[in-house]
């Protein structure tokens, strides 16, 4: 005899992961106001799927919010270019130094929008700090493969890099 299933409790899921898949997609798209109502969109789409409700609702939601803000991004670039903002902090010193690093986050922002939406997601999830098991999990991956196929999303982010805006 099976046990009773216990009745999901959306409310705290939401209370508990709204930050988080916040958090990446504004890594992504580094528009933490839109990123606040993309991560509604993200739990809106996790509530009406009952197969994601489960034990791996973790990665779903990591692996959703990072392709919602790699398709954000996309959105961005084919539409019109928007005006660059600057991360700088109040009173930095150098305008220069402010305007490159710009510049330079708008290099890999335009690039994983080329890559391969898999090897984007991984790059990004890896680069928010998930070990290969939590990546493996949150990408549906064989755990014996990740190290391999990060390699890879890499190199294809060097090519993609370099071709694009020459070695830096």
């Amino acid at each position: 005899m099976e046990a009773p299933q216990r009745p999901f409790d959306f409310e705290a899921v939401f209370h508990a992961r709204y930050g988080q898949v916040a958090r990446v997609i504004a890594r992504v798209i580094r528009d933490p106001a839109r990123a606040e109502e993309l991560a509604v969109e993200v739990l809106w789409k996790f509530w009406r799927t009952p197969r994601a409700q489960g034990e791996q609702a973790g990665g779903w939601l990591y692996r959703t919010a990072v392709r919602t803000g790699l398709n954000e991004l996309r959105r961005r670039l084919r539409g019109h270019r928007h005006e660059q903002m600057s991360d700088a902090a109040p009173g930095a010193p150098d305008p220069e130094q402010v305007r490159a690093a710009a510049e330079e986050q708008e290099h890999v922002r335009t690039v994983l929008a080329a890559l391969n939406p898999r090897q984007a997601e991984l790059l990004l999830l890896r680069g928010s700090g998930l070990s290969y098991a939590e990546l493996a999990a949150s990408l549906e991956l064989n755990p014996a493969s990740v190290g391999s196929l990060i390699s890879r999303a890499q190199q294809a982010f060097r090519k993609e890099f370099i071709q694009r805006y020459g070695e830096q």
